[in-house]
């Protein structure tokens, strides 16, 4: 059964002007030690920051209920899988409310896609439970 659908997109240009103005301040508040680890190397950087900017909107969305408030930028990691494959780690109140969201008897897994073409950046998300 599917728990939460969410998608987003980002200006790539925007996360880059953010980097450029806050640095590392901006950096810290909104990207793990993990992602950023991933990102800094990489020389489309701000391209591998937005895809994961998108990506924790995305699941944020996914994750909303009618009442419930906004997540810690870092609550949602954007890990990928030894083949590339992006994979959201929820930790603090985005797994909380996952938990929530997940009937009993039940596991949840989100899924995550990631795409970028300059200057956008987009991300989709899906969480589905299935029975133990």
């Amino acid at each position: 059964m599917i728990l939460g659908i969410g998608t987003d997109i980002c200006d790539i240009t925007r996360i880059e002007d953010l980097i450029e103005k806050f640095g590392q301040k901006f950096l810290d508040k909104t990207f793990t030690t993990h992602e950023q680890s991933y990102c800094e190397p990489k020389s489309s950087k701000g391209s591998s920051y937005a895809k994961r900017f998108a990506a924790k909107e995305a699941v944020a969305k996914a994750l909303a209920t009618t009442n419930s408030g906004a997540l810690s930028w870092t609550d949602v990691e954007v890990k990928n899988d030894p083949s590339g494959r992006p994979r959201a780690v929820l930790q603090g109140g985005a797994l909380e409310r996952l938990k929530a969201k997940t009937p009993d008897g039940h596991e949840a897994r989100v899924f995550l896609s990631l795409s970028d073409d300059y200057p956008y950046a987009t991300a989709y998300a899906l969480i589905e439970a299935h029975q133990k």
